[in-house]
């Protein structure tokens, strides 16, 4: 079990890192954005871009696990995998598809560690919402 929670960190730290190169991105091109003077069609499309982009990191957090699961072969295959890796990252538990009792603790870890991602881009989106509202 311990050798699975290490390879569990292991996971943690690379959506750690997926997300920190992401945010980082991100805000470089936010930055870059035109600041005072923008109106509501221009924040709104800034709004779009960065969800579809933090969606997208969330995506390949998600892969990860995924991959990680097909690779052990805890789950029937990597569609399976990258099912039970949504479901779990987002918290939304459906039940329908479980891991093997050996691994269940890993299916924990990957959904505080969709908690925490989704709690770093909620805290984004406010950083960006206060930006508009200090740039008008």
């Amino acid at each position: 079990m311990i050798a699975k929670l290490l390879i569990a960190w292991c996971l943690v730290a690379l959506c750690v890192t997926i997300h920190a190169v992401g945010v980082t991105c991100a805000v470089r091109w936010v930055r870059r954005q035109p600041g005072p003077g923008q109106r509501f069609l221009r924040w709104t499309w800034l709004f779009i871009c960065i969800a579809g982009w933090v969606v997208l990191l969330h995506l390949f957090e998600i892969t990860a696990w995924a991959a990680f699961y097909d690779l052990k072969g805890a789950l029937p295959g990597f569609q399976a995998s990258l099912y039970f890796s949504a479901v779990t990252y987002t918290t939304t538990g459906y039940g329908d598809l479980v891991l093997p009792e050996s691994w269940r603790l890993v299916g924990g870890v990957e959904a505080l560690t969709g908690i925490l991602m989704c709690g770093w881009s909620t805290g984004f989106f406010f950083a960006i919402v206060g930006r508009m509202y200090d740039s008008e």
